[in-house]
């Protein structure tokens, strides 16, 4: 095991809330505000891990089990997904499949937490994630099958990720052009960003994310947070090996380099956010489906 591929999750670890602040002082400048500090989550995640929790007397075990497992199974997923051309910590044979159920998991019990709080609010927002889930999932996975076939791999992400080159781009540059572009809607799908879902509002019609984690407090709140950063910066990781294929065969170029793409998508997400309003719930599963007819083309190209 290169040394490179244990600090690629350590980086990970350290720099996935940076993302969410970059993310935030791109569209703070869009809108002409000097906006919150590049740091903020950092600050907000150490002291809420100084703060008490309170739970309603309503809810059981499972509220406080949520964080804890959602942020686990970020962990483990970030040990399967590689950094570019750097080789995941762990990888075995469709782990593919693995990363998404890892994140799948996360999310059933960040949705069981805000069900078991008893709270019809948090149940009306858990709603809405489990819709958007129903088809974001299968979208992810077909999107990266689809990948896995073109560079001829078995589903091993880290093989599949490391066998995108210039060359695979130029023999396979529609099945992978389509597969970026379903990626990038699921990224901001999975993520609850614009046009999905709106993490500033604090509006009932128009919260899905947001309002599960409101009766959240304390250390709890602390591990939901930053184990979304995490999410976020596993899927642009993704996103990132696929669509900006740099191989230098120096691992640690390679590395430093994906951690400024991974940037770059916090750049992009900004400026998304900045230039579009969120999308009406009814039309959020065409949005989703269309990732997933992405994904079916991607196939038939390939084989074509």
């Amino acid at each position: 095991m290169h040394a490179a591929s244990i600090m690629s999750p350590i980086a990970a670890l350290a720099l996935a809330p940076l993302l969410v602040g970059i993310v935030n002082r791109v569209k703070a400048w869009f809108a002409g505000r000097r906006g919150r500090p590049l740091l903020q989550l950092y600050y907000d995640i150490a002291k809420l891990l100084r703060k008490g929790t309170v739970y309603s007397d309503t809810s059981s075990w499972v509220v406080r089990a949520g964080p804890v497992i959602g942020l686990a199974a970020s962990l483990c997923a970030l040990a399967l997904v590689p950094s570019g051309g750097v080789p995941a910590l762990v990888s075995f044979a469709w782990d593919i499949v693995f990363v998404a159920y890892l994140l799948g998991i996360a999310r059933f019990f960040t949705v069981a937490a805000a069900l078991d709080t008893g709270s019809a609010f948090e149940g009306m927002g858990a709603s809405r994630e489990v819709q958007l889930s129903a088809l974001a999932e299968p979208a992810l996975i077909l999107l990266l099958a689809a990948v896995s076939k073109s560079v001829g791999h078995n589903g091993d992400l880290s093989s599949v990720i490391g066998g995108i080159g210039p060359a695979a781009w130029l023999r396979h540059a529609p099945t992978l052009g389509l597969a970026v572009a379903g990626m990038l809607v699921v990224f901001l799908a999975e993520n609850s960003r614009v046009p999905f879902d709106d993490p500033n509002t604090h509006l009932e019609l128009t919260m899905i994310h947001e309002v599960m984690i409101l009766d959240h407090g304390g250390p709890d709140l602390a591990f939901i947070l930053y184990g979304a950063s995490l999410k976020m910066w596993i899927l642009a990781s993704i996103l990132v090996g696929i669509a900006v294929p740099i191989r230098t065969g120096n691992p640690w170029l390679d590395g430093g380099a994906t951690v400024l793409a991974v940037f770059a998508v916090g750049l992009i997400t900004g400026i998304v956010e900045s230039s579009m309003a969120r999308f009406r719930l009814a039309r959020l599963p065409m949005l989703l489906l269309a990732a997933t007819v992405l994904a079916v083309l991607a196939f038939v190209l390939h084989g074509a």
